[in-house]
């Protein structure tokens, strides 16, 4: 039986953390050439591809302004450090025959298109990545926002959440042996539970427009092309109520 893509158009929201592989800090190349090679095949299926990506690998402005950078300017120097991830996800995909547009909220046009809405949906119609960094281009909003915000900006069919866990639990479980996963949850128990999976703006606004989100372990091989497939995996957030697997 031939595979058949659960979604037409995603929002692939990757974090910085998850390029750094086993390395303390920095870009790992394999992890970055495997990633990449997981989303050529998803997009083999004819899948439209966003991709948000974040600078936690390299620097996050929360964590800059506790050493003393003025909160403002380390968010900056957050959104610059997805513009590098941005290039090197780029420069992997295209190596893997992917053609691909990097769109900025920040003007960089030296190296990347700015992010204008429908020329990004325009690049997905003609079946290329599409990389948004940047975060939103303003100070105090996460990229877990970004993703929420391109993801309904674009019309996706689901914002897919990759993590180092494999979907929501009702505790960390790498701190709590107790936690138990949840296969399906509202965005209304996310929020009042505090399960921490992504900020409360950004839940909110996927709250408000009905954007199903799909929290994955992104480290698994083979999980963005199961999640795209619509396989039972991880956990989606949804409006409706989940019955007997909620808390």
């Amino acid at each position: 039986m031939t595979d058949m893509p659960a979604y037409r158009r995603i929002v692939l929201k990757l974090s910085g953390e998850a390029l750094m592989g086993s390395q303390s800090f920095g870009i790992d190349e394999d992890v970055v050439r495997r990633v990449a090679e997981e989303i050529r095949e998803v997009h083999a299926f004819g899948v439209e591809i966003g991709v948000v990506i974040g600078g936690g690998n390299i620097i996050r402005g929360v964590a800059a302004s506790a050493r003393g950078i003025e909160r403002v300017t380390g968010d900056y120097m957050g959104m610059l450090a997805t513009v590098i991830n941005a290039l090197a996800l780029q420069d992997a995909l295209e190596k893997s025959g992917v053609v691909t547009r990097v769109q900025t909220a920040i003007d960089i046009r030296d190296v990347a298109e700015p992010f204008i809405r429908r020329r990004a949906i325009r690049h997905l119609e003609k079946g290329r990545v599409v990389i948004f960094a940047a975060g939103t281009g303003s100070p105090f909003f996460t990229t877990d926002s970004a993703a929420a915000l391109r993801a309904n900006e674009i019309r996706a069919d689901i914002l897919l959440k990759a993590t180092g866990v494999d979907g929501i639990y009702t505790s960390d479980p790498r701190e709590d042996p107790e936690a138990r996963l949840l296969p399906k949850v509202t965005y209304q128990q996310v929020l009042e539970q505090n399960l921490r999976i992504m900020d409360a703006a950004a839940i909110s606004l996927c709250r408000e427009n009905g954007m199903p989100i799909g929290v994955f372990k992104l480290l698994e091989p083979g999980n963005i092309r199961r999640m795209v497939l619509g396989e039972a995996l991880g956990s989606l957030v949804v409006s409706e109520d989940p019955g007997a697997d909620a808390v």
